[in-house]
């Protein structure tokens, strides 16, 4: 069977067919139906818990625990979680940034998630008590800071939670003190939203989702005492969710990046799985196209060491996400669960959504390589599970996605065990207008802050923040996997094109070759960031990374007069220089500078270089982008 049949035959394996085909325009954004408010309610299952699981899914849970040993694993991890939640104060009505009180709403969320479930596996009243002092406290707040809404919803969430499942619990005086909590301080403050379709109500990305999830969790834990306030945001949410859902498609990727994917997936997968359980349906949202496939992108996403390929306002680090699993239910997707088990934190959602059966079911081995459009993100890879395996993740993407960067054509490099060329991440969000106007003037969000190119460096901005870049070429054999991206959006001041290929040849060596045509001279450089240290050879064709016992060689094939040199990462001296910027400390940055070039092939050879391999590499013959 030919390769590309037989890459075919595997994602059908993966994925369902109607997922795979091509979508039509109108497919992709058509509108999900939504019923009038009282219909919506209709169906309302009116006993509690009701929401993510009944009284009869914690007594199956309680024995599952008792028989299972991922469970029983993960209910002892939660309970000594627990334990010491008990010998902690309350929370405290603290915004240490002036703008921000997220962190308390999460401290709430995740406690009272850990405490309501430790109470219904365990039946015992100190968790219950405990969770009921979180609440009493946050429930006297003056306000639960609505000027960021994500604080509100966060901590609707949690008092849902705690109202639901510990109902039977709480006396009347105390479901009622919770019900005007998330109705005065959250509910209602979110329906004035709605009304208006302001901020988070017509946004496309994450605010959306944790929004509309988070408050709708309260409107579904009091949609029988308060009908018309839950009637009216539900009937809002249902609406407003679909455009941020629609981002998931044609793949399941996300444009404001990993880290942002698992905050939106989770508030949705949420708000979708406390529909199924509170009313019996979550009214076609489920099916929107691209959304079935959401739990393909941190898989791919993530290299063979679990450092994630984090462009975009984001760290690196491993996504754990408890949704992986909901998902795998969901949509049958045993892949999805085998991703999060091994690496889950045995938090309450992982318990509840854990199924065993998906989790142990087969499924043939993903593709090694993927191409997410519309995200236009691709990961190449030497092998799964192999933690020296060779991953490359490269993006082209949109430079007005929220929370992006000026990063097009970036990528990072793992290879025997290392991440050689990295993504810097996000830095502090509370630097001077960080998402206002000063915003590309701080190193890691400019693009000489990431692994690509940069043309006349001292310009603010230094790529085009309207633009976006395709990718035009992706192919996928046994041997080698390769992608090309046209950049020259994103340097139209400067050249008339621009276009950079990756290449996994053999599926160990990577080629990162780049074509500039140009009518007028620009100062080019290449930059690539890392952790390891550097050695240049004398004559500066070719440098050796050294870090963790590993080694790394890079060669500059062409342009013959290109060479390499190391620098600190940090701003060129014509570059803006802010206070208060991350100093990247540990971090060099290997670059090349072409002084006032016009036209040019730049070419550098990535090659990880085993124990007692020498020096000799062996250079690949180069062909024309538009011949790969």
């Amino acid at each position: 069977m030919k390769a590309p049949l037989l890459r075919l035959v595997s994602r059908l394996c993966l994925t369902s067919f109607l997922a795979w085909l091509p979508l039509t325009a109108a497919a992709a954004s058509a509108e999900v139906p939504v019923p009038p408010a009282a219909e919506i309610l209709s169906t309302l299952h009116r006993e509690h818990p009701r929401l993510l699981v009944s009284a009869e899914d914690f007594q199956r849970l309680g024995r599952r625990v008792q028989e299972n040993a991922t469970l029983k694993d993960w209910h002892a991890k939660l309970a000594e979680h627990g334990r010491r939640i008990l010998d902690q104060a309350p929370s405290k009505y603290e915004i240490p940034d002036g703008l921000r009180l997220l962190a308390t709403s999460r401290r709430v969320l995740d406690r009272v998630y850990t405490l309501a479930l430790l109470h219904r596996l365990d039946a015992d009243p100190r968790y219950a008590e405990r969770a009921w002092k979180e609440l009493e406290a946050a429930a006297a707040f003056k306000d639960w800071n609505p000027r960021h809404f994500l604080d509100t919803a966060e901590m609707t969430h949690a008092f849902a939670i705690g109202y639901d499942w510990l109902y039977d619990y709480w006396k009347p005086e105390q479901r009622d003190l919770l019900r005007v909590a998330m109705v005065e301080k959250g509910i209602k403050l979110a329906n004035d939203i709605q009304s208006k379709n302001t901020w988070w109500a017509k946004a496309h990305h994450n605010w959306n989702q944790v929004c509309n999830g988070g408050i709708g969790m309260g409107a579904l834990a009091l949609a029988d005492v308060e009908p018309a306030v839950a009637g009216e945001f539900l009937h809002a949410a249902l609406k407003s969710i679909q455009l941020a859902m629609r981002e998931y498609g044609p793949d399941g990727a996300w444009a404001e990046g990993p880290g942002y994917w698992h905050y939106a997936t989770s508030y949705n997968v949420v708000f979708l799985a406390a529909l199924q359980t509170a009313l019996g349906r979550d009214f076609g949202l489920g099916e929107i196209p691209g959304f079935a496939d959401a739990g393909l992108f941190p898989m791919y996403a993530t290299g063979p060491i679990g450092r994630t390929f984090n462009y975009a306002d984001g760290g690196d680090g491993t996504i754990r996400a408890p949704e992986m699993l909901w998902l795998a239910r969901r949509f049958n997707r045993p892949a999805y669960a085998r991703y999060q088990v091994p690496i889950a934190s045995g938090t309450a959602l992982d318990l509840i959504w854990y199924d065993p059966q998906i989790a142990q079911a087969t499924a043939p081995e993903p593709p090694l390589d993927e191409y997410f459009r519309g995200a236009e993100v691709v990961t190449l890879r030497s092998a799964w599970n192999d933690q020296d395996a060779v991953f490359v993740g490269f993006k082209g993407g949109d430079n007005q996605a929220n929370h992006s960067h000026l990063d097009l054509g970036t990528f990072v490099l793992d290879a025997q065990g290392v991440r050689w060329a990295i993504d810097l991440g996000a830095d502090d969000y509370n630097l001077p207008a960080y998402f206002g106007n000063q915003r590309w003037t701080y190193y890691r969000l400019r693009t000489e802050g990431h692994n690509t190119l940069v043309l006349n460096p001292s310009a603010v901005p230094d790529q085009n923040p309207a633009a976006a870049a395709k990718i035009i070429k992706f192919e996928s054999t046994p041997e080698r996997a390769v992608a090309v991206a046209d950049l020259s959006a994103a340097y139209a001041k400067q050249a008339r094109s621009v276009q950079r290929g990756i290449a996994l040849l053999d599926r160990q060596r990577v080629l990162v070759q780049d074509e500039i045509q140009a009518d007028q001279a620009a100062d080019l450089w290449w930059f690539l960031h890392t952790p390891a240290e550097i050695e240049l050879a004398a004559d500066g064709k070719t440098a050796t990374f050294q870090r963790d016992g590993k080694r790394l060689r890079a060669q500059v094939i062409a342009p013959a007069e290109a060479k390499f040199s190391v620098m600190d990462a940090k701003p060129l001296p014509t570059s803006p220089q802010p206070e208060g910027q991350n100093a990247n400390k540990g971090i060099r940055k290997l670059a090349i500078h072409v002084p006032q070039t016009g036209s040019l092939r730049l070419a550098v050879l990535l090659q990880p270089l085993s124990q007692g391999q020498g020096s000799s590499l062996t250079t690949p013959e180069l062909r024309p982008l538009a011949e790969w």
